[in-house]
């Protein structure tokens, strides 16, 4: 940053917060920027906090779905936005992971954006086709065991939480998997379905109705505590992967220069919504948990899981341009 766009940074910051002081927050419609596709689990749970949130602050809340670069794009969006409180960021796992698996980004996570509020938690859940000989944890580790390399798995793209995920449970167990790459999870499971490839790890709202239906078999889930959706299905840590917890969670963030008044105010509201029953029950069916907590605690989770995947990027040996 040069000494011009520096000054400027600080005449924007002092502008913002002179405006912020003059008018309460909010007084105008907010926006929530989703990097990733409508309809995907990342939107689906936006548009739920958007909605109960736009209730209680008496403002409309939009969701604004901007895709691509694993979020990436949404982020910036965000990191260059005015510091304002009126637009945020719906991060995922995937914000974490981008930290260490991009050589190069246009804007530093921790530096650039602040937390507001950790909204949801959602696991994964371990599948596979029928057609394998295998009905639990244990007796899939010893058949891949036996066939290093041979086994392949689908991801929803190089560096998504269904390729990471996967690799932290392979470094876990001691076990070599090959990774089909796809362009998001629902090829991917239609692949699965289709018995193309006969493994997959993703988002237990999409691939647990599957096993429900007796189309496709649900080994474990990802998370140190078992889903609402799905309480029959053991974590990887009861099955025999001690230690293993790996958790898509959701959680706004704003530009990292938004007063520390409207943080606590977004914070406060968005706890509030959290609460509710009719939010609780939404997160239910989407196979989530209700987050919560202080701005401060979320970026402590954020800080960890960016320590998380790095290390398990590194040791998988993944790279994206």
């Amino acid at each position: 940053m040069n000494k011009i766009q520096y000054l400027y940074s600080i005449l924007l910051l002092l502008s913002v917060t002179a405006v912020s002081h003059a008018q309460p927050f909010p007084s105008k419609t907010l926006r929530i920027i989703v990097g990733f596709p409508a309809g995907g689990a990342t939107d689906i749970s936006a548009r739920a906090v958007a909605q109960q949130l736009s209730s209680s602050i008496g403002q409309q809340v939009i969701v604004d779905n901007r895709p691509g670069a694993a979020s990436n794009i949404g982020a910036e969006i965000v990191a260059r936005a005015a510091p304002d409180g009126y637009t945020l960021f719906k991060g995922s796992v995937s914000l974490a992971i981008n930290a260490s698996l991009y050589a190069k980004l246009p804007y530093e996570a921790v530096r650039d954006l602040a937390a507001v509020v950790h909204t949801s938690d959602t696991p994964f859940q371990l599948t596979i086709h029928p057609s394998m000989p295998v009905h639990n944890v244990k007796e899939f580790i010893a058949f891949v065991k036996a066939r290093p390399k041979q086994v392949n798995y689908g991801t929803a793209g190089a560096g998504s939480g269904a390729h990471l995920f996967m690799e932290y449970f392979n470094s876990s167990v001691g076990i070599q998997m090959t990774s089909v790459h796809y362009k998001g999870a629902a090829p991917a499971t239609v692949d699965l379905l289709a018995g193309q490839i006969p493994v997959l790890f993703d988002n237990v709202l999409t691939l647990y109705p599957l096993a429900k239906a007796g189309k496709l078999r649900a080994l474990a889930v990802s998370t140190s505590q078992r889903s609402a959706l799905a309480p029959e299905l053991p974590t990887l840590a009861e099955s025999g992967v001690p230690g293993y917890d790996a958790n898509a969670w959701f959680g706004l963030f704003v530009p990292a220069a938004t007063p520390k008044d409207i943080v606590a105010r977004l914070n406060a509201e968005i706890n509030k919504a959290l609460q509710t029953a009719e939010m609780r029950e939404r997160l239910r069916l989407l196979g989530a948990t209700p987050g919560g907590g202080t701005p401060e605690q979320f970026a402590a989770l954020f800080r960890s899981e960016i320590a998380k995947w790095s290390k398990v990027v590194k040791q998988a040996g993944v790279k994206v341009d």
